[in-house]
């Protein structure tokens, strides 16, 4: 599975809109939205922010653990 999918189904499971998801990140909605449909991937500090935000490690979101 690839980051974008992995955010997608975290963000899913945790009931976050896209919007509410980027206000936590703190990033405009459209990097979500690039991010969830595989045209951009998050930059290292987001990656940690969102690993933090949804309890898991960077690995997983990496798709490096399940």
């Amino acid at each position: 599975m690839n980051i974008g999918a992995i955010i997608k189904d975290l963000r899913e499971e945790k009931e976050f809109s896209m919007k509410e998801l980027a206000e936590k990140v703190e990033v405009d909605i459209k990097s979500i939205w690039n991010w969830e449909h595989g045209i951009k991937e998050p930059k290292a500090y987001n990656i940690v922010k969102l690993a933090d935000l949804f309890g898991v490690t960077t690995d997983y979101l990496l798709g490096r653990e399940t």
